[in-house]
């Protein structure tokens, strides 16, 4: 695993926790086995490798779950947002791609879990149908009015 030298913020959806990197493993993934289903509540978690030393939590802690003896996964007590999954005997973390404020900085190289990998995502047969705009246009205005969600990036404090 090669070390990625970087700057990189990310946290949860409610912005009760936010953290800060400066480095990254060249392990971005997909993991489709049925423990990171669950954990995502999705049909696959999307994960990069962090060294700890690596990380700095700039608000808040997450909570964690162990998940087995061996592994906790991390999230935010507030919100409930999927942060991290750690490995104990690991000289790293892995963040959920999708908590950083710019996700696509890290693409997916890999995938593992493939026992569980639903058919469907062999090849991704869905066609695309739209931005969220157009597709939910009746209530992107309430749900713009009402957003409880923190902005992609670090802010003095939360909520404003």
């Amino acid at each position: 695993m090669d070390r990625i030298e970087t700057e990189a913020s990310g946290g949860c959806q409610c912005g009760a926790v936010r953290y800060h990197v400066t480095a990254v493993l060249d392990t971005s993934h997909i993991c489709h086995c049925r423990m990171c289903q669950k954990a995502a509540g999705n049909f696959f978690i999307a994960l990069i490798g962090v060294p700890r030393d690596a990380i700095t939590w700039t608000r808040g802690k997450p909570a964690t779950f162990a998940s087995s003896d061996k592994a906790a996964r991390g999230f935010c007590p507030a919100c409930g947002t999927p942060l991290l999954y750690d490995y104990a005997d690991s000289r790293h973390i892995n963040l959920t791609t999708g908590s950083f404020d710019e996700p696509s900085q890290f693409p997916p190289q890999v995938q593992f879990g493939l026992e569980a990998r639903l058919p469907l995502f062999e090849t991704l047969p869905l066609k695309a149908e739209g931005t969220t705009e157009e597709t939910m246009a009746a209530y992107v205005g309430a749900i713009r009015a009402s957003n409880h969600q923190h902005p992609d990036h670090d802010t003095e404090s939360w909520p404003a």
